[in-house]
């Protein structure tokens, strides 16, 4: 008796309904959809800001590669400093061209670095300070071109490459130094570097 009455109402319910197909099926399928759309969003932005990182990548690789290439065929003690130097010029918000540059008119690139003291190819402090290395001369002096050392920031902070420059070495002291440094910068590569749509894209 009992399983007679429960198969009546069990089917009854089954016919009846309480919700439309056209409402089951939407109440599944939202949400799927606007996961999807989601998961896409976060897909596209997830390779968009790859491709940033890969394209600025590409960028201080040739920026690097343009020093070094400059150093080495002047047969340059600093070739294989290009991207040190390049990496505390953007750290620095320096122009790339700068550090290389001054190292190019003041030693020949490290050949005639300061005699008194070791390291310091940008004849930095009148090559009265040294460094432990290369790389860490090429650090100091761009964090104090920078405008980044509180000791030496009200010379160099907020100034144009040229500011910079005749502050290094005002023009009473050596004439025409910021002009000569900033004609081996030209030497060296332009200041914008843009990628080519085919390496961009790759």
């Amino acid at each position: 008796m009992e399983s007679l009455i429960f198969l009546p109402v069990m089917t009854l319910s089954m016919q009846s309904g309480t919700f439309p197909k056209n409402n089951i099926d939407t109440s599944v399928q939202a949400p799927q959809v606007v996961l999807s759309q989601k998961q896409n969003n976060i897909v596209q932005k997830f390779f968009a800001f790859n491709q940033a990182i890969d394209d600025k990548t590409k960028i201080l690789e040739i920026k690097a590669n343009a020093i070094d290439a400059y150093f080495k065929e002047r047969d340059m003690p600093l070739y294989g400093t290009g991207m040190k130097m390049v990496e505390e010029a953007e750290k620095n918000d320096l122009d790339w061209r700068l550090l290389p540059a001054i190292a190019i008119r003041e030693s020949t690139g490290g050949k005639f670095e300061c005699k008194r003291v070791e390291n310091n190819p940008f004849g930095w402090g009148s090559c009265k300070i040294g460094f432990k290395s290369n790389d860490e001369a090429i650090e100091i002096v761009a964090k104090n071109l920078g405008g980044n050392n509180p000791n030496t920031e009200k010379h160099y902070s907020d100034k144009t490459t040229k500011q910079i420059l005749r502050a290094y070495n005002p023009p009473s002291i050596v004439p025409r130094y910021a002009e000569q440094v900033m004609s081996f910068m030209k030497d060296i590569g332009e200041e914008e570097i843009t990628l080519p749509s085919d390496i961009s894209n790759t």
